[in-house]
């Protein structure tokens, strides 16, 4: 246990120090889609790296979407979440100090952190955060079942989130995850008052994402293809099963 939860908390800090440290270093340089890049790449690198280890959520809400499907227990998920956090405060201190004493200019102006203003108001906000997350853990949950997309769900979900970041950091900054909002925050007050939005926004995306999956593909159930000769009758030794979502 102890070692997936040292993948969780490593896990997030890079996703944090990287994603959220691109837009601090060079947004100015590299714009929102090379933001979006990176946020993209870097959990795609996670994915390959530390899936085998803890499953790579290194996203509150991801692991509260794992225990509503009952992929996590309970006890696991909370360790998880919390490991999520620290590691996404260590992250947001990493930023700090790259700023404060490395001499780095932050080119967000608050060091990456999550917000809104005029003419986005908080329910606008908050129904595009709930959105965004709902989409990203539904194809999370749906790409990595024994019915999905194998090998090549991590490439999804990597190419998701960037999706997301892109569409979203005109509004909000796109948060999708409580720890990579949480770890910037504390390091920049100012950004407090609104982190509640970014808190409970994927947490309700999480759970509107389970929810959509069970109305949708709520199984995976087998189903047996028999290949058919030219004759029109199938060979009655060459039959091979197939899963459907």
């Amino acid at each position: 246990m102890t070692h997936r939860i040292a993948a969780e908390l490593i896990g997030t800090f890079v996703l944090v120090f990287f994603g959220v440290g691109s837009a601090v270093y060079g947004i100015d340089t590299i714009g929102r889609l090379g933001v979006a890049l990176v946020f993209g790449l870097v959990l795609l690198a996670l994915a390959y790296a530390f899936g085998p280890v803890s499953g790579a959520h290194v996203n509150p809400a991801v692991t509260l979407g794992v225990l509503l499907t009952k992929g996590i227990r309970g006890s696991e998920a909370g360790m998880f979440m919390a490991a999520q956090l620290v590691g996404g405060i260590l992250g947001g201190a990493a930023l700090r100090g790259m700023v404060s004493l490395g001499g780095v200019h932050d080119e967000t102006g608050g060091l990456g952190t999550n917000g809104w203003t005029a003419p986005v108001h908080v329910g606008a906000a908050l129904a595009i955060e709930v959105a965004m997350t709902a989409l990203f853990v539904t194809v999370i949950l749906l790409t990595t079942r024994c019915d999905g997309a194998g090998p090549f769900a991590p490439h999804a979900i990597g190419l998701t989130l960037a999706g997301m970041v892109a569409v979203g950091i005109p509004l909000t900054g796109a948060s999708l995850n409580p720890a990579r909002s949480l770890g910037p925050a504390i390091f920049y007050p100012p950004a407090l008052a609104q982190l509640w939005v970014f808190i409970v926004a994927p947490l309700l995306g999480a759970a509107l994402a389970v929810g959509l999956i069970r109305v949708i593909a709520p199984v995976a159930r087998p189903s047996v293809h028999v290949p058919v000769h030219p004759d029109g009758h199938p060979h009655p030794h060459e039959g091979h099963t197939t899963v459907t979502a």
